[in-house]
C-alpha cells in the first residue's frame, strides 16, 4: 500500500502522487489529510514549503469526486426520492439553517439574520395539523406558506406565521395573538383548507383563529423561520403530545391526490432529484495572488490525473484573463472546484455566473495575506452566502492555512466563521526551516565609500531629486543615496561570490524592481539575465516571466512581496533581500522560497546601517504612486518616509527569537553550522572526513559492547552446563 493510501487517500490519487515522486507525506499532510477527510474545519500552520497545498487539495479532490459519483449512481441523499416523505427540505431553506439527517429537526445559529425552511410536502385540500416543539432558546416563527412565499415566514402575503413573542404575522403585519412561547413548548399548527382558516395551539390550549380568508388556490406547506434557535417537528409519524381537534388529521395521513411536492431548488418535483448545476462548484479555494492561484490549480490538475467516471472539473478564475472565457467555461463545461483570486471571484459571483448553493468546501490559502490585503468583508460575505448544510446533508467545511497562521486577524476570523476547528500547528510561531542558511550583510556607507566614485551604478528611486546630496558631505540624504547605490553593487557581488545561476531577489517597491532589472541587464544581459514580477506588469507578461524563470531560461526573478507570495519553485538555491520587509512575517515568507523539499538554501539580506528615505504612498496619495513625485515626508502631506532597517532587523530577530548571523561585505558565508558539505539547491551531504571521525569516536564504545556481549554469552553457557550436570 502506498504511503498516502494509509491516510485514506484513493488509489487513483495515490498513483498520481507516485508519478510526482513523492515518497512519503510531509508532517502537515500526515496530520491534515485525515482531518479534512473526517469532515471537520481545519486550521493549518506549518513552515513555507511544507506541502500545505496538497494537505487540503488531496482530500478535497477525493470528497468532491465521491460526492459526484454518489449523485451519478443514485446513492446520495440529494439524488434519491425524498424519504421519509414528510420532512423539512434541505433544498428550500436559508443558507445558515441546518436540517438534521432525520429531516424533522432544524437549527440556525445565526444571531443577526432570520433563516427559514419549508416542508418537502404540502397539502391542497382538507383539514390538517402538525406539531412544532421548541428544543432550544431563541427566536422562532412557525406556520404555513406557499412555495412562492419568502422563507422569512410572515413577511409577505403568502406566508402565515406565529412567533415566540406571541405575535402572528402575515404580509409584514405583526399583531398580538395568543401568548409568547419558548423552550420545551409545543405549538400545534392547524389548517382548514375548506374554510381558508389557520389557527394555533400552545401546549394543547387553543389560541383561536389566527388567519381567516386564507387563499387556498395554491398548496400550503409547513414552514418555520429561526434566529439562533432550534425546533423539531412531528407530522404524525409518532403520537402527538396533544391530540388534534375533531376532524383534523395528521399530515402523514394525507392521500396522494391531496399532496403537493416542494419543487423549490430541485430539478423535478416528482422524484426530488437534484441536478448539480454547471456554475455551482463543490469547492471554492481563494488565493491572494494570480501566480499562487495558477500554482494551486496546476497541482489539482496533476493530483486528479487518474480520477475518472465522473471526471473532475476544475476552473482557474483570476484577473488578467478574458472574463468571457471563464463565463463560457462555467456555462458549457462547468466546474466542481474553483481556484481564484478575490476580485475576479467576487465579480463572477455578483454577476450570477457562480452559484454558492452546492459549496462544500471554503478554503483560504495564505489567509494572513488575504486579510492584510483587505478582503475580510468579502470573505465574511461569501461565507454568509454558502449553505452551512449542503443538499446531501453534509456540513460546510472551512480550511484556513498559512505559513504565518498566528496573526491576530486570522485567529479573530477563525473564531467568527469556523466551527470548532482543529489546529494543525507544526511550527508554533514563525520559524525558519532548518534547510535555510540565512545571513545579513550590513550596508554601511560611512565605512564602504566605493559609492563615491562609481562610474556606472544602479538608478535610484528619485526620492532625493530635490535634496543636496553632494558626495563630500555626510548628511542623512547623502548617506541615503549612498545606500541605494551600494545595494545595487552588493547584489552583483553576492551573485558573483556564490556563482548564483538561479535566485529570487526581493525589492521593496515595484520601482525598485524595475531599476534593479535595468541595472543587471546593463552590466551583462547573459550573465545576469533576469525578469520582473510585480503588479504593474501586465498579466500575460507576469505569467511569461514566471515561466521563463521556472524553466531556467533566465537566472533571476526580481519581485515584490505580493507578487511572490506562496510561489513554489523547486530546487531554488538562493534568495536576496535588497531591503528588509517592514512586516516581520514577510521575512519568513521571503526566505521560505529557498530550502524547500529538504534542499539547502542560502538567503542573504542587505541591511542598511543608516536610515534610508523611501517612497510610501498612502491613502492620501491620489495616484497611489503612479507618476507621483511628492518627495515630502508623510507628516507634511508627502509620500516618503525614513526607513529604519536596523530596527526592522531587531524586530525580526525578536519575533523569531534568534540572532541572525552577520557576514562581511565580501559575501563569504561559513558552512560550519550545517556540519557537512553544503551545495545550495541540493540535499545536505555528509563529507567523508566527518564520517570517519564519527566512526573513530564510536570505536571504543563498540568494543566495550562487544566485550559485554561476550561475557553475557559465557555466563549463560556456564549456567546452562551446571544445570545440565545437576539433572544428570
Amino acid at each position: 500500500m502506498a504511503a498516502f493510501e494509509e491516510f485514506g487517500v484513493l488509489p487513483e490519487i495515490s498513483k498520481a502522487i507516485d508519478e510526482m515522486e513523492w515518497t512519503l507525506p510531509t508532517d502537515i499532510q500526515a496530520e491534515g489529510i485525515p482531518l479534512v477527510l473526517g469532515g471537520g474545519d481545519v486550521l493549518m500552520a506549518a513552515e513555507t514549503g511544507s506541502g500545505k497545498t496538497a494537505a487540503f487539495c488531496l482530500p478535497i479532490i477525493q470528497i468532491v469526486w465521491e460526492t459526484l459519483k454518489d449523485i451519478e449512481s443514485g446513492r446520495s441523499q440529494s439524488s434519491v426520492s425524498i424519504s421519509p416523505p414528510w420532512t423539512m427540505s434541505t433544498h428550500d431553506r436559508g443558507n445558515a439553517l441546518a436540517v438534521a439527517p432525520d429531516g424533522v429537526r432544524v437549527q440556525s445559529r445565526e444571531q443577526k439574520e432570520w433563516h427559514g425552511t419549508r416542508c418537502t410536502r404540502g397539502v391542497s385540500s382538507g383539514k390538517w395539523g402538525f406539531e412544532a416543539i421548541v428544543t432550544d432558546e431563541g427566536l422562532c416563527r412557525v406556520g404555513w406558506s406557499t412555495l412562492t412565499a419568502s422563507l422569512d415566514l410572515g413577511t409577505d402575503k403568502f406566508g402565515y406565521g406565529f412567533g415566540g413573542t406571541g405575535k402572528k404575522s402575515n404580509n409584514r403585519q405583526f399583531d398580538n395573538y395568543g401568548e409568547a412561547f419558548g423552550k420545551n413548548d409545543t405549538i400545534t399548527c392547524l389548517l382548514d383548507m375548506d374554510k381558508g382558516e389557520i389557527r394555533f395551539r400552545k401546549n394543547g390550549v387553543d389560541l383561536g383563529v389566527a388567519f381567516s380568508r386564507v387563499s387556498t388556490d395554491k398548496p400550503l406547506f409547513p414552514a418555520v423561520v429561526l434566529k439562533n434557535a432550534e425546533m423539531s417537528f412531528n407530522f404524525g409519524d409518532k403520537p402527538f403530545k396533544h391530540s388534534l381537534p375533531d376532524k383534523y388529521l395528521p399530515l402523514v395521513s394525507a392521500a396522494k391526490e391531496q399532496i403537493a411536492m416542494n419543487t423549490n431548488g430541485q430539478a423535478d418535483g416528482s422524484s426530488g432529484v437534484v441536478k448539480i448545476s454547471n456554475n455551482a462548484p463543490q469547492a471554492i479555494i481563494i488565493e491572494p495572488s494570480r501566480e499562487l492561484a495558477e500554482q494551486t490549480s496546476n497541482q489539482i490538475r496533476l493530483f486528479k490525473k487518474y480520477i475518472q467516471n465522473p471526471t473532475l472539473r476544475e476552473l482557474l478564475v483570476i484577473g488578467g484573463v478574458n472574463v468571457k472565457e471563464q463565463i463560457s467555461f462555467l456555462q458549457n463545461t462547468g466546474a466542481d472546484i474553483i481556484v481564484g483570486t478575490p476580485g475576479r471571484l467576487e465579480d463572477l459571483i455578483q454577476g450570477g455566473y457562480i452559484s454558492l448553493t452546492n459549496c462544500r468546501f471554503f478554503v483560504l490559502d495564505e489567509a494572513d495575506g488575504l486579510l492584510k490585503q483587505g478582503y475580510t468583508d468579502l470573505i465574511e460575505r461569501l461565507h454568509r452566502q454558502m449553505p452551512k448544510i449542503t443538499a446531501d446533508g453534509k456540513r460546510l467545511q472551512m480550511i484556513v492555512c498559512s505559513a504565518t497562521l498566528h496573526a491576530f486577524e486570522v485567529k479573530k476570523m477563525a473564531e467568527k466563521l469556523m466551527h470548532f476547528p482543529t489546529w494543525v500547528d507544526l511550527k508554533g510561531e514563525d520559524a525558519v526551516p532548518e534547510t535555510v542558511h540565512h545571513v545579513v550583510v550590513k550596508v554601511d556607507p560611512q565605512r564602504d565609500r566605493q559609492w563615491n566614485g562609481l562610474r556606472r551604478h544602479i538608478m535610484t528611486d528619485g526620492v532625493h531629486q530635490q535634496d543636496d546630496v553632494r558626495s563630500g558631505n555626510n548628511s542623512p540624504e547623502t548617506l541615503s543615496v549612498a545606500v541605494k547605490l551600494l545595494k545595487g553593487e552588493y547584489v552583483i557581488r553576492a551573485i558573483d561570490e556564490h556563482k548564483m545561476d538561479r535566485a529570487i531577489i526581493f525589492c521593496r517597491t515595484k520601482l525598485d524592481c524595475d531599476n534593479l532589472e535595468k541595472y543587471m541587464k546593463q552590466i551583462d544581459k547573459r550573465q545576469y539575465s533576469c525578469v520582473c514580477l510585480h503588479g504593474d506588469r501586465k498579466p500575460a507578461e507576469r505569467k511569461a516571466n514566471l515561466e521563463m524563470f521556472k524553466k531556467s531560461e533566465v537566472k533571476f526573478l526580481i519581485c515584490t512581496d505580493v507578487a511572490a507570495r506562496g510561489l513554489d519553485i523547486s530546487g531554488l538555491p538562493f534568495m536576496i533581500n535588497v531591503t528588509l520587509p517592514d512586516e516581520k512575517s514577510n521575512y519568513v515568507h521571503r526566505i521560505g522560497r529557498v530550502g524547500r523539499a529538504d534542499r539547502m538554501g542560502l538567503a542573504i539580506s542587505l541591511v542598511s546601517t543608516v536610515p534610508e528615505k523611501v517612497w510610501y504612498h498612502g491613502e492620501w496619495c491620489k495616484s497611489r504612486g503612479r507618476n507621483c513625485w511628492n518627495t515630502n515626508l508623510t507628516d507634511v502631506q508627502g509620500c516618503c518616509i525614513w526607513y529604519n532597517e536596523p530596527q526592522y532587523l531587531a524586530d525580526i530577530e525578536e519575533h523569531l527569537n534568534i540572532t541572525i548571523q552577520q557576514i562581511e561585505p565580501d559575501m563569504k558565508v561559513p558552512h560550519d553550522e550545517f556540519d557537512g558539505k553544503v551545495v545550495y539547491g541540493q540535499k545536505r551531504q555528509q563529507i567523508g572526513s566527518g564520517y570517519k571521525n564519527h566512526t573513530a569516536q564510536m570505536a571504543p564504545v563498540v568494543k566495550d559492547l562487544s566485550e559485554l556481549e561476550k561475557q553475557a554469552q559465557l555466563m549463560y553457557l556456564k549456567r546452562h552446563l551446571t544445570k545440565t550436570a545437576r539433572i544428570a
